[in-house]
């Protein structure tokens, strides 16, 4: 479609430096427009500006907020008498409240080490039955303590948690062979996706009482930990603890690998209980 001379405006540019100018055609409503071109992009950024400053002046707000919140806890955790000190009666509630924090904060360190959540405090406080209300506030105490004691030595010296957290490419039981596909084998772990080089942490705390190459685990680390349990971390590229070694939870034993007995990178892990392979399934969650 050829345009009337009426719809295009010429505009000259003048050049001061050099002789001569040039022409440019533009479409006459677009000259027209221009002003509301102008203040079209001129609303944009007066927007852009005012929402900047209001963000900043939010955040400001918030972190005013947070440190003002920080403050007051500080000032409320001063108040909370040590629980390793005598108290008068009046205050053994927040003694023992006081103490059950500090323990129940121990266990989510042991389980964020595994990979695992925490759980939350909440429900501290007994579970609000009539017998629980017979209660003094002393032998309430004595059986929160007791308990959370056992809590604490069982999470960290029993397996629990992934020595890696990736996905599983392998589970307990009998399987195909991978060497093999028309015969089937027992597998006695189970194995994590990785990459070689990868971390490969321990589950509990013990001693380690092999490291090095064994058979078809290639090179293998295992630790022993209390009431008999045993775990196994099988195929590493890389070993990084000795026999004798005390190692606790979550403290780096070894790198992911494919030695051994191995179709491709991966971490073998097993957990044994009186020297008999166990699923490590139930033993990767507070729920299983």
């Amino acid at each position: 479609m050829k345009l009337k001379p009426s719809d295009v405006s010429t505009v000259i540019i003048v050049n001061k430096n050099k002789e001569g100018s040039q022409t440019l055609q533009v479409k006459t409503k677009h000259i027209n427009r221009l002003k509301h071109y102008l203040f079209a992009v001129l609303a944009v950024i007066t927007t852009l500006t005012l929402s900047v400053i209001y963000l900043n002046h939010k955040s400001g707000q918030q972190e005013e907020e947070r440190l003002r919140l920080v403050a007051q806890l500080v000032k409320l955790k001063g108040e909370i008498p040590p629980p390793n000190i005598e108290v008068k009666k009046t205050n053994t509630a927040q003694s023992y409240i006081q103490s059950i924090e500090v323990k129940l904060q121990t266990i989510n360190n042991y389980l964020r080490k595994r990979g695992l959540k925490g759980f939350s405090t909440a429900a501290v406080g007994g579970n609000g039955n009539a017998e629980a209300a017979k209660l003094t506030d002393s032998e309430t105490y004595s059986l929160y303590d007791e308990y959370l004691n056992r809590l604490v030595h069982t999470v960290a010296f029993t397996p629990m948690g992934y020595p890696r957290v990736s996905s599983l490419t392998s589970y307990f039981g009998y399987r195909s062979d991978p060497f093999n596909s028309a015969s089937a084998e027992f597998h006695p772990g189970i194995d994590f996706k990785g990459n070689r080089g990868d971390e490969a942490k321990c589950t509990a705390t013990g001693k380690v009482v092999f490291a090095g190459w064994y058979g078809g685990y290639g090179n293998c680390v295992r630790i022993a930990h209390a009431n008999s349990f045993e775990t196994l971390y099988g195929h590493l590229s890389k070993i990084s603890v000795r026999v004798g070694q005390e190692v606790t939870v979550g403290q780096k034993i070894g790198e992911v690998g494919s030695t051994g007995h191995s179709t491709g990178t991966h971490l073998h892990y097993e957990v044994r209980k009186n020297g008999k392979a166990i699923n490590p399934i139930k033993f990767l969650t507070l729920n299983n």
